[in-house]
């Protein structure tokens, strides 16, 4: 089973995550971030993961630590639960519109950690979301995950859909990459040999 616990505590955040990479789609969240756990959700569906998310962060200061240690949380988690990838698709890639937003999100599960992330939102806040805590939680995953990540919003005017289009495609592309190759059983998909 590809499943996986990992607790990370730090004087800002404690946050603990249960995994499972073949799951259902269900996520369960006590993170206190309201629009955070709606984006997750949609990880959650589209990718069909199950987790659990307990998180308690200085969300008196703001959301960005819990934020960001979330995603660092669920990199290592990913890392602890993926093995040594053998069988696996290693590649993903997905475009998902919703409405007048159209995303693209391409990963590698290449053992090596890179983000390039390209999205012009149409505002800085979606309610009390500062928009930015996006790149913060996918820098944090992809660091500790150790994959590569190209995440671009092509178009939107609505800044919900646009952050709503790149964690679907995330989740997405996420699925497509995890999958198990039958024409590659066994085998680590890289002419090194490892990942």
């Amino acid at each position: 089973m590809r499943q996986a616990q990992v607790t990370r505590n730090t004087l800002e955040t404690q946050i603990t995550i249960d995994l499972n990479l073949d799951g259902t789609g269900k996520a369960v969240q006590h993170t206190g971030v309201p629009f955070l756990e709606h984006m997750l959700d949609q990880i959650a569906r589209h990718g069909m993961l199950d987790f659990e998310i307990t998180a308690k962060g200085d969300l008196h200061i703001d959301a960005h630590h819990t934020v960001e240690d979330i995603g660092i949380t669920l990199g290592l988690a990913f890392a602890k639960a993926i093995g040594d990838k053998k069988g696996i698709r290693r590649y993903g890639h997905a475009y998902v519109p919703l409405d007048e937003a159209l995303s693209r999100v391409v990963i590698d599960l290449s053992g090596r950690p890179g983000l390039t992330l390209n999205a012009d939102f149409t505002r800085a806040h979606i309610g009390d979301f500062d928009v930015d805590l996006i790149n913060e939680f996918f820098q944090g995953f992809v660091n500790h995950a150790l994959v590569t990540l190209h995440i671009d919003n092509l178009t939107g005017k609505n800044a919900h859909h646009q952050a709503e289009t790149i964690f679907k495609a995330f989740g997405r592309a996420l699925r497509m990459a995890i999958e198990h190759d039958p024409a590659a059983t066994g085998i680590i998909p890289s002419t090194k040999g490892a990942l």
